[in-house]
């Protein structure tokens, strides 16, 4: 019995015991969890106060980007020729719908063309970020405006407001030169990741839009500006409550780019077009400005900004004649006859005399081939003087060789050809000189042919066929350096971005005789105003005493079989030849150069082109106050006749094509001026 009670008290003891562990490790174990919670709310509410505050607030307010609105374009006078205007349109926010489809559906009975792109929205709205209202509709009418915030309260995730939008109030008149806007596409971002930068936010904004082609594309950066935000208030779920009018940023404007275009020169020249296909050029010979840089037919830029529709942009790719292309700056042709000129320098620079007379009987006999004249029957005795003046091809076959390939490609390459030209865009052609370097390099590029330059091939360089291509701007720099005389001049078609003025360097002298090129410019001269000129008839201003100076041209756009004839009014469109003309005024002291081709003209180059060319070259000579000045002088007396007129009673002979002209009637001749001293640059280039 003694035993008993002792087990009995060790055995509470050790309970005891056990209870009194468990109550201390449990204590510390809680107390050191409320020295920790403790701690960490100390550091979460002084610490960390400040961090914690500004994720709070980033949470409770947005910061959504606001594309700025593009800078101005402008012609040389002020006039806005790519602006913004206002627009109304419908906007859906993807994470405020709470079913898209439903809602597309509601918005398609309140808009229905909005079913038709009804796929293309979704895209556009399920790769938009969060939040971030993306456009379903643009120019919206008043009527659908006031319908769709009608029916806001029915329409969750949908909103309708205002913007900027881009704006060509011209059309297709500048659309080659000025390009367009569109969205920003995956190469547009995946260029700068291959620079190794982050594509700026904007680029995954729905509403804004980036520069394509010309000018909006040469100078998209400029003309982009900077964006802007509205900072607003969200609630848990991100829908909008109120607008932080002080914590938002208005976007800056793009920057103000001036050209030198003439707006009223430029839309002229597409007029005078019609439903012809070509470009022209028009230059100030005196410090380069290019007043005209048109192709046609064109195209409306506008419809791009919101999105071509599909059939359109088909319907303009399939076209035959090619309205998306730039013709002025891209398209290259042969140059034919307007040729002439450059290959009439070579002759004098080889040491030719320019009295020297040629016998034209309607060919040259040349390797077994005959290589035909324009004119049947051929243009007798005629020396420099005449061949200009009545397009001969005979007397330029004759002394081709004489002179040598390579000494017509110098001299090409001397007035303009061959080069693209630093005019502040992209997309020029740089057409091709022939010469031996040049077929041996493109024998050798290709792995096939004879690399050995013939002097068959001369004979059609000679007369601006062959492989010599030009475009439109490389014949009106031609043009604009025989016109000026002294100095090579460079095309400018950009004056100004932001108000920074873009001046032109310094032009280097031209590498010709003065005597020389008093030849060739007489030679225009009598193209146009001798009536035995080619473009007599269509080269007469009616502007008082101001004549011009030109030269026609037919080029062949391809391979006549043997017998088959040249037809340029064939009614295949795309079998007929190029008419080309080039011209400057006035021709006793020239102040503007034009550049014109017609693809596949239905007649030529006195009949299509220069009759078009004197219709845009009057608005640029109207436009001049000098020019307007002299124009309203009185006529002085005309002579009796003009000079080389021809005998009495002879009828004179038929000129290079029908010269009867398609726009507008024939003014009174006036009598042929003396060609004045060769011009100069008055002041230096601004």
């Amino acid at each position: 019995m003694t035993g008993e009670p002792s087990i009995f008290f060790s055995d509470v003891n050790e309970r005891q015991g056990s209870f009194l562990r468990r109550t201390l490790v449990l204590g510390g174990i809680t107390g050191l969890g409320v020295t920790a919670l403790t701690f960490r709310l100390g550091q979460l509410q002084v610490v960390q106060a400040g961090e914690y505050a500004t994720l709070a607030n980033q949470n409770q307010f947005n910061y959504r980007l606001i594309p700025p609105p593009r800078g101005v374009i402008k012609d040389r006078n002020g006039v806005v020729i790519a602006g913004n205007r206002p627009s109304f349109r419908v906007l859906v926010v993807r994470d405020e719908t709470k079913d898209l489809d439903q809602t597309l559906n509601l918005l398609g009975q309140l808009l229905p063309d909005t079913v038709d792109r009804r796929r293309a929205i979704i895209r556009d709205v399920n790769a938009a970020p969060r939040f971030s209202p993306v456009p379903v509709k643009s120019d919206l009418s008043w009527e659908e405006f006031a319908k769709v915030n009608l029916y806001a309260n029915e329409l969750p995730g949908v909103m309708a407001d205002m913007h900027e939008q881009r704006f060509y109030p011209f059309g297709g008149a500048f659309a080659h030169v000025l390009g367009y806007v569109a969205k920003p596409n995956v190469r547009d971002r995946e260029a700068y990741t291959e620079r190794g930068e982050q594509p700026p936010p904007l680029f995954f904004n729905p509403g804004f839009r980036v520069g394509r082609q010309g000018v909006e594309k040469a100078l998209d950066e400029a003309l982009r500006g900077e964006p802007g935000g509205n900072r607003v208030e969200v609630d848990a779920r991100g829908h909008v409550v109120a607008e932080d009018v002080r914590g938002s940023r208005p976007a800056e404007p793009g920057a103000e780019v001036v050209l030198s275009l003439d707006a009223d020169v430029q839309t002229r020249a597409l007029e005078v077009f019609g439903e012809e296909s070509g470009g022209c050029v028009v230059m100030d010979i005196r410090n380069g400005d290019i007043l005209c840089m048109v192709s046609a037919p064109s195209f409306d830029p506008n419809l791009f900004v919101a999105g071509v529709p599909n059939d359109i942009y088909r319907a303009w790719a399939d076209y035959e004649r090619r309205p998306l292309l730039d013709k002025a700056i891209y398209g290259t042709f042969p140059p034919g006859s307007t040729f002439k000129m450059t290959t009439a320098l070579a002759y004098l620079d080889a040491g030719i005399d320019p009295e020297e007379r040629v016998v034209c009987t309607g060919g040259y006999r040349f390797g077994g081939r005959t290589f035909r004249c324009w004119k049947a029957g051929g243009h007798g005795s005629v020396n420099m003087h005449e061949a200009i003046k009545n397009s001969c091809d005979t007397y330029f076959y004759h002394l081709c060789n004489r002179a040598g390939v390579d000494r017509i490609a110098r001299v090409a390459e001397d007035l303009g050809f061959g080069k693209a030209y630093g005019i502040g865009i992209g997309g020029q052609s740089d057409g091709t000189v022939p010469s031996t370097r040049w077929k041996r390099e493109f024998v050798e590029a290709v792995g096939r042919g004879d690399p050995t330059w013939y002097p068959g091939e001369t004979l059609s360089v000679s007369i601006g066929q062959g492989a010599l291509q030009a475009n439109a701007l490389q014949l009106a720099v031609m043009t604009a350096r025989l016109a000026n005389g002294r100095k090579s001049v460079q095309p400018r078609l950009i004056k100004s971005v932001g108000g920074q003025p873009r001046p032109q360097t310094p032009f280097p002298d031209l590498p010709f005789a003065d005597e020389h090129l008093d030849i060739v410019r007489e030679g225009m001269a009598a193209v146009a105003n001798d009536v035995r000129g080619t473009a007599y008839r269509a080269s007469q201003l009616g502007l008082g005493d101001i004549l011009m100076a030109g030269k026609t041209g037919t080029a062949q756009s391809r391979d006549y079989r043997p017998g088959e004839d040249r037809g340029p009014r064939n009614a295949v469109w795309s079998r007929r030849d190029h008419a080309l003309f080039v011209a400057f005024a006035p021709h006793d002291a020239p102040r503007y150069a034009i550049a014109l081709i017609i693809q596949h003209a239905p007649v030529g180059g006195s009949a299509d082109a220069a009759p078009r060319a004197r219709e845009i070259l009057k608005v640029a000579l109207l436009k001049d106050p000098d020019m307007r000045a002299r124009i309203e002088r009185p006529l002085p007396p005309a002579p009796e006749a003009p000079l080389d007129a021809v005998d009495e009673g002879a009828a004179p002979p038929a000129p290079e094509e029908t010269p009867e002209p398609v726009l507008s009637p024939r003014p009174a001749a006036p009598a042929r001026a003396a060609a004045g001293p060769r011009p100069y640059l008055a002041e230096p280039p601004q």
